[in-house]
């Protein structure tokens, strides 16, 4: 996983991540620490397609030793990921979706997420974006210029008002 400035400000500073901790099926099915909001729900069905895109990827690169090495690794750690393999994949998603962040600084923001697949290559670029003009667009540009630095007392969950 890479992740530019912008991403880090929203999401959270990603350089103390390392290892399996960086990729997105782990953080999800291993439910590590996120600013992203779900329903129970939603986690499920966010968690079923992130394996079940690994399972793909899986199929087009057989001799991929990390990607072997990785999936062994979350079979050995996660029933829930066992369980996921092994399920029927669910139907494809919806490339564009919402998603809301909630921001220790701005609070929640619900935004556009727009996954963008380079088929040939793999890769996915994800875009968050905010409606212009809306109180969403102005709290995702506040987080961005805030970036990953802390504010002494201004998490908005202990502000009164």
């Amino acid at each position: 996983m890479l992740a530019n400035a912008p991403y880090e400000a929203l999401m959270g500073d990603t350089s103390a991540w390392h290892g399996l901790a960086r990729n997105a099926v782990w953080r999800n099915v291993a439910r590590l620490p996120t600013r992203v909001v779900h329903t129970p729900v939603e986690q499920a069905d966010h968690e079923a397609r992130l394996v079940a895109d690994l399972r793909l990827t899986a199929s087009r690169y057989p001799g991929d030793h990390a990607l072997r090495r990785l999936i062994a690794e979350l079979a050995a750690n996660s029933p829930r990921f066992t369980e996921l393999w092994d399920a029927q994949a669910p139907p494809p998603a919806d490339p564009s979706k919402h998603k809301v962040v909630d921001h220790p600084a701005v609070g929640r923001i619900t935004l556009d997420c727009d996954t963008l697949v380079v088929a040939l290559d793999d890769l996915r670029i994800t875009v968050y974006t905010a409606e212009p003009g809306t109180e969403d667009a102005d709290r995702l540009a506040l987080a961005v210029v805030l970036g990953t630095q802390t504010l002494v007392g201004q998490d908005h969950r202990h502000q009164a008002g």
